[in-house]
């Protein structure tokens, strides 16, 4: 009777706010207060479990990925589409799909969570398997520096109950996996059986060719010479997690235009990419990962619903037809001419981002917000480096923080032809001054969420993956 108020409520509450033109999220929030227990009573009953995905990039195109690779298996997938990665954007989306009885017709929860608000969902549903992808600076008002974001992936890790998968490129993600696998090692080892089970630990790598392509958050600390002659500091200086490429279960080893090749059990995968950029092809080998391990384990209550399998080939085929998530190196089309959205939010993510497009022959456009979700400290952008912006330059800088940018691309001698706070007049501009050119536009994440709204005026755009 609770599951069914409590979804009875819920539909009604999103009826509501429909009409009025209200939040996806208000939903959850009214049920989080009425019934605090909806979302584990839900999500406890599915057979495959429940899949956290978290970290500081990556997160909803890796979703994505993860979810149409199961799907491509047959399965039912539970999902945020609307990339609400707070646990009342789950509740809502879990009232949305689910009938009046607040059953959901699935096999498996794939959810993208944020790392601060993960801790609010796993204290009500404990992940049986989660992905961590990497730990880079951003928000630093909300997270403070990125050592605070790793003990917020720790207690993830430490909730999940069969499966983990991390990053063996990234230090401190690495530094979690080993952790977690000395925590099994513990539980296995103790003869009264009184220590908690830790779930396998798995790996996703690089290819040793690959790694300086994709920087960590140590890559930009890293002191040159002191004025005096003296070396880099220990305390400065890089450090890498142990990589032994024979550890990853999936490891990256090429990346080509639309294209690239993994390793998994000792052979290897080439397969064409619809993915956009570098960051989208490493979190592909993450997703890879992941669904091996998923359907490995197969469900929690053999005959509940049937063991699905796949091999290497067919997960690497169905790879190949996930296309990018919305402003995740999504294309759209504008007066004839391509338009891509770039979403950006701390240094590694922005550099990646400028690698993975060529400059040349594109108009391009930065729209930098500062609202709670891009995170109010714009420090990061002296962490990146414009200059290969400079031949081309970039003809519009839009944003609460369009002069802040504005004034980083002239210490990188970047050419800005127009700036506007404004993001609807500042498109505006952009598109008369760039017609007949393909378009580029790099954006925060509120940025992306404006002018989406804004270009869904002019051409088409999809609401949500």
């Amino acid at each position: 009777m609770r599951d069914v108020l409590s979804a009875v409520i819920g539909k009604t509450v999103r009826q509501v706010a429909r009409l009025r033109g209200g939040g996806s999220a208000l939903p959850g929030l009214v049920i989080e207060k009425l019934d605090p227990g909806f979302l584990g009573r839900v999500l406890g009953r599915l057979p495959y479990g429940v899949v956290a995905i978290s970290g500081t990039n990556g997160k909803t195109t890796t979703t994505k990925m993860v979810v149409e690779l199961l799907e491509s298996r047959g399965l039912r997938v539970f999902t945020n589409r609307t990339g609400s990665n707070f646990s009342r954007g789950v509740v809502a989306a879990a009232i949305q799909e689910g009938d009046l009885r607040g059953r959901l017709h699935a096999d498996i929860a794939v959810l993208e969570l944020d790392e601060a608000h993960a801790m609010y969902f796993i204290d009500r549903v404990r992940p049986r398997f989660t992905l961590l992808l990497n730990v880079l600076r951003d928000q630093l008002d909300r997270f403070g520096e990125i050592d605070a974001t790793a003990r917020l992936l720790q207690r993830i890790a430490d909730a999940t109950t069969e499966g983990l998968v991390v990053n063996r490129e990234d230090r401190l993600v690495a530094e979690i996996g080993e952790r977690t696998r000395q925590r099994a090692a513990l539980a296995a080892g103790s003869a009264a059986g009184g220590s908690a089970a830790a779930p396998e630990v798995r790996e996703f790598g690089l290819s040793p060719a690959l790694r300086a392509m994709f920087p960590s958050d140590d890559e930009f600390h890293v002191s040159g010479p002191s004025e005096g002659g003296g070396s880099v500091s220990e305390t400065d200086s890089v450090t890498h997690a142990p990589a032994a490429p024979s550890t990853a279960d999936v490891t990256l080893l090429e990346v080509g235009d639309h294209a690239a090749r993994f390793a998994m059990d000792g052979v290897e995968y080439g397969t064409t990419l619809k993915l956009e950029g570098l960051y989208n092809t490493f979190n592909a080998a993450s997703a890879l990962a992941l669904v091996r391990q998923i359907l490995a384990a197969g469900p929690i209550a053999p005959g509940v619903t049937t063991a699905v399998t796949a091999s290497n080939d067919e997960l690497v085929t169905a790879l190949a037809e996930v296309r990018p998530a919305f402003g995740r190196g999504e294309q759209l089309v504008l007066d004839g001419q391509p338009l891509e959205l770039v979403l950006v939010k701390n240094p590694a993510g922005f550099r990646l981002g400028l690698a993975s497009f060529d400059a040349t022959g594109v108009a391009a456009m930065i729209a930098i917000n500062d609202q709670y979700a891009d995170g109010r400290d714009m420090s990061w952008l002296w962490d990146v480096d414009f200059t290969s912006l400079a031949e081309s330059g970039v003809d519009t800088v839009a944003g609460t923080r369009a002069w802040d940018m504005a004034l980083r691309l002239e210490h990188d001698a970047v050419v800005v032809g127009h700036v506007a706070e404004s993001l609807r007049e500042a498109l505006t501009t952009f598109r008369e001054r760039t017609m007949g050119r393909p378009r580029r536009i790099y954006c925060t994440y509120t940025a992306m969420l404006e002018l989406r709204k804004v270009l869904a005026e002019l051409t088409d755009v999809e609401d949500v993956w």
